[in-house]
């Protein structure tokens, strides 16, 4: 056995049975190798997409996934999806063929690109070592939840592996959950039975199994309020007392509700800048917490009045303390019906600007909300248009939102919401983009028609990088770089085999109700002519953050 197929194979016995990727010479074995050991495969069509949907895969299923690619021009095709998974801690193998020799066309210094977007770097470097050298990766990548760059030399691959190497081939233990410090625990626990107004906002380490039950429970122990950053959205969605998202995304009452707390306690949240709206949603005689495994994670974006080491499940079982009457805390009968009556965005009062050309984004999210089946995933490229499906489109838990946002790179949507729609095969997939992002990523509306998915993607289309018109436009600054003639999409969409309808006015959605009643023999495209000038405050948050 050659060392190509004896890394694919090692791989698959390691526990990876996900593999995305564009094949190329360099890579061609050790894929095959992966499929033939039981693996499934995916051809994207650019390796950007491939990484992407190898991210969403991975964050959605909670497995780890594989993304392969050819040589140099292969993996820095992939680097800007590899980017975004390696800033969001996404557990993440990048199958990377490699050459050795600096005079070949191929040569680039792959270690050096997977440490400047802050991916680990492993190396097969013999036929001797390859196996352990493979799972070693996967053991990197879930033990410390990183995106590993596993470099497999070519003139490495054809070398002669042992008879029985394989052997030593077995999935990585799980992740041992951090035991938090009896002390710390102790100052917390006194900090919420002194609380009056306490609100949890649960992140990306609050999705672990068993989170949301522990957290929900200690919640209703102290009469806490339930949010969440973004990524985790969905986490406690059903739950009477839940804010649904903290931050940029926020509901009016919301934002009103955790500025009002006098106890904020970030769970596997980092309380950054876009999840505290820049500290904005932090009152002025609040106390701030952060419960994190990670100690480096602790005040890292904001000072905190106090830091907790420790898993996110574990530290809140520690809190509750059982046969102890649940305090009224936070949910007060003046708390429950506001958040009974005007929680959702949808019951915000608005103007609506829409014409007989251009519909409101808000009109639009609502009627989809109200027409596209309840069980669903959604993922949401970025842009000017990312706050509509966001606040409009409801998900059924935290499984049921992909937001590949770390790096705030436009046109990740599709192939993000093929990822999740591969991990989730029961709901529908939704991709919300926008035309920007549309257009960089058309190319896998091939890879959505090829693999039979019943998809629906909304393109929010203003004709425009809406961001930088909003941002720039109001200081008179020319605009002509950042706005587009108009472009058919949903003809775009029907070239790939896609149905497609163009949605100008609300009654135009019809055609969307009539398709989500069936038979959905082909996937759904809504051109969305949107009114071009809403400008977004989650927008100008970011670019205050840049």
């Amino acid at each position: 056995m050659k060392v190509s197929e004896a890394v694919g194979r090692a791989l698959c016995a390691a526990g990876v049975d996900q593999v995305f990727g564009v094949v190329g010479s360099g890579n061609f074995h050790v894929t095959n190798a992966m499929i033939a050991a039981g693996a499934r495969f995916v051809a994207a069509r650019h390796e950007g997409g491939a990484a992407t949907m190898a991210d969403a895969y991975a964050r959605t299923s909670g497995e780890v996934a594989v993304v392969s690619v050819h040589q140099g021009p292969g993996l820095t095709n992939a680097m800007t999806g590899i980017a975004e998974a390696a800033k969001s801690r996404t557990p993440l193998i990048v199958l990377a063929a490699e050459v050795t020799e600096p005079r070949s066309n191929f040569y680039v210094d792959q270690e050096a690109l997977a440490r400047a977007v802050g991916a680990a770097a492993v190396r097969v470097t013999s036929a001797e070592e390859a196996v352990e050298q493979t799972c070693a990766a996967v053991r990197l990548a879930v033990r410390e939840r990183r995106t590993v760059l596993l470099n497999l030399p070519l003139p490495v691959q054809a070398s002669e592996v042992a008879a029985g190497a394989l052997a030593q081939a077995v999935p990585p233990t799980p992740r041992v959950a951090v035991e938090p410090d009896a002390a710390e625990v102790a100052a917390l626990a006194e900090l919420l039975g002194r609380s009056r107004r306490p609100v949890f906002v649960a992140g990306r380490g609050a999705r672990e199994p068993g989170g949301r039950e522990a957290l929900a429970a200690l919640a209703e122990r102290y009469g806490a309020l339930l949010a969440t950053s973004a990524v985790s959205r969905g986490l406690f969605h059903g739950d009477p007392w839940s804010l649904d998202v903290s931050g940029g995304f926020a509901s009016p009452l919301a934002v009103e509700l955790i500025q009002g707390a006098d106890l904020i306690v970030g769970w596997g949240c980092a309380l950054n800048m876009w999840t505290m709206r820049h500290g904005h949603l932090i009152g002025a005689d609040a106390t701030v917490v952060q419960v994190d495994d990670d100690p480096s994670a602790l005040g890292a974006h904001r000072p905190v009045h106090l830091g907790v080491t420790g898993d996110v499940r574990l530290t809140a079982r520690r809190l509750s303390e059982p046969g102890c009457e649940p305090r009224e805390g936070y949910r007060t009968p003046e708390t429950a019906e506001a958040l009974a009556a005007r929680l959702r965005w949808h019951d915000v009062p608005y103007e609506d600007t829409g014409t007989r050309e251009r519909i409101d984004p808000r009109t639009l999210g609502i009627a989809l909300d109200e027409i596209l089946p309840a069980e669903r995933v959604v993922g949401v490229d970025s842009g000017n248009f990312m706050g509509y499906p966001t606040m409009y489109l409801s998900v059924p838990d935290e499984k049921g939102f992909c937001f590949t946002q770390a790096f705030q790179s436009i046109g990740l949507g599709l192939a993000t919401t093929i990822g999740a729609a591969l991990a989730r095969p029961d709901r529908l997939p939704v991709a919300a983009l926008g035309d920007g992002g549309a257009l960089m990523s058309a190319v896998e509306l091939d890879t959505v028609r090829r693999l039979g998915l019943p998809m629906v993607v909304v393109v929010y289309d203003d004709e425009a990088y809406g961001a930088e018109v909003h941002h720039f436009g109001p200081d008179g600054h020319p605009l002509d770089t950042v706005r587009f003639p108009p472009t058919d999409i949903a003809a775009v969409g029907r070239g790939y085999g896609f149905e497609a309808v163009t949605v100008r006015t609300r009654a135009d959605l019809k055609a969307v109700a009539d398709w989500v009643a069936g038979p959905r023999s082909a996937p759904l495209l809504i051109d969305a002519k949107v009114v071009a000038d809403h400008g977004s405050w989650w927008l100008e948050e970011a670019f205050r953050g840049h």
